[in-house]
């Protein structure tokens, strides 16, 4: 059942709600770019394996920079490091999608792809450090990382939509400039919210050159999350081949907008009350259910029953995503927490670029069902590592 009495006490909270509003215009790109970049590649170059490299090398980029990123902002504060991706960002992405129609070489389109990713604004880590210190040990943390993550599944129903708007009615370009457009925008509001004016730097108390990384625990849990990102990888690459089988290629769109309609349901329910199991045995269950779910799209060959499926494999995708950030906050201490959350999405995002590229090579020699059914295997390894490293947390 969904309760939304939590989520009411959350948004009560001063200035939650217009930091929220700024920073999901600043996130649409989270659901707009990776697919727009590989509809646009693979309709240029007619080739599933170089559309999967492309935007396999899009996230690759932001997850290499990332934790950099979240290192300067606990050392110094977010303002400079925003305003300079919010400027830098739509560029990269305007150039890469210059370069796709012009048919330019690999060896140019593919740093170009690498320098949008890592010029991505991170407002993600920023809202997550924020609200870890704004609620601290409280009980409506978990609520407000739920309702983060199904923000974050908001806009992956509500971006492929969009691509797929822009798909049939002109060119995945446009959903590039789209993008570009959102990212420029949501970061420069962002800029600009309560939270930012009064950033606290948290004194460093060490000097690690490693900082999260060599705390204990936490390299247990970025196995788990590059385990079972392998699958989100895998996941949107089978369904765009998918929909592409089915003679329908905009389709895409609008199954993983499906999916995560699935997700978002589940992150509600999972944020409207209280959960005594520890958190990692929750991570291990949860990921568990999630490779079951996407075992039937492996063998359905109807879209409405690929659909209805869809709906069922994503329930537990955003409670993951919660679930994770919420170990992220566990684990990590006060003056790494910016870069702790950096390095957590560094892993989920270098697992689905691997997801990508992997799935892209497969497609070159198989079908979709292969795709899908490896995905399933990814996410059931990864409930076994999470049941194995994280079962005392």
């Amino acid at each position: 059942m969904i309760s939304l009495a939590r989520y009411g006490a959350l948004l009560a909270l001063p200035n939650l709600k217009t930091t929220i509003i700024a920073s999901v215009i600043g996130r649409l790109p989270i659901g707009i770019a990776g697919l727009a970049i590989l509809l646009l590649t693979q309709s240029a170059s007619g080739s599933f394996a170089r559309a999967g490299a492309t935007t396999a090398c899009y996230v690759a980029g932001l997850a290499t920079v990332a934790p950099l990123l979240g290192r300067l902002i606990d050392r110094r504060g977010p303002r400079v490091v925003l305003l300079v991706c919010g400027a830098l960002y739509p560029a990269a992405l305007v150039a890469l999608a210059l370069s796709i129609l012009a048919s330019a070489p690999s060896w140019i389109s593919l740093p170009v792809a690498a320098a949008a990713g890592a010029s991505y604004p991170p407002i993600t880590v920023c809202m997550r450090t924020f609200l870890k210190r704004r609620l601290g040990e409280d009980a409506l943390l978990a609520t407000a990382y739920s309702l983060e993550s199904v923000l974050i599944e908001t806009i992956f129903i509500v971006g492929p939509m969009l691509v797929a708007g822009f798909v049939a009615a002109a060119s995945p370009a446009w959903a590039v400039a789209f993008a570009a457009a959102c990212g420029a925008l949501g970061t420069m509001l962002f800029l600009r919210s309560p939270p930012l004016s009064d950033w606290r730097v948290e004194p460093a108390r060490g000097g690690r050159l490693f900082g999260p990384l060599a705390e204990p625990g936490f390299l247990r849990l970025l196995s788990v999350i590059l385990c079972y990102s392998i699958a989100f990888g895998l996941v949107e690459i089978g369904v765009t081949a998918f929909a592409s089988e089915a003679g329908v290629p905009a389709l895409a769109g609008l199954m993983l907008g499906i999916m995560s309609i699935g997700s978002v349901l589940g992150g509600l329910a999972y944020g409207s009350r209280g959960w005594h199991v520890p958190l990692g045995r929750q991570f291990s269950i949860t990921l568990a259910v999630m490779g079951a779910g996407i075992a039937p799209l492996a063998v359905v060959a109807m879209p409405w029953l690929f659909a209805a499926f869809a709906v069922l494999a994503g329930v537990v995708m955003a409670p993951a995503l919660t679930i994770q950030s919420m170990l992220v906050a566990k684990t990590a201490q006060a003056e790494h927490s910016t870069e702790a959350f950096t390095w957590s999405a560094t892993g989920l995002l270098a697992g689905v670029g691997l997801g990508l590229a992997a799935g892209g090579l497969l497609l070159e020699a198989g079908s979709s069902a292969a795709v899908l059914a490896t995905a399933t295997a990814a996410a059931s390894v990864a409930a076994i590592v999470a049941h194995l490293f994280l079962n005392n947390n």
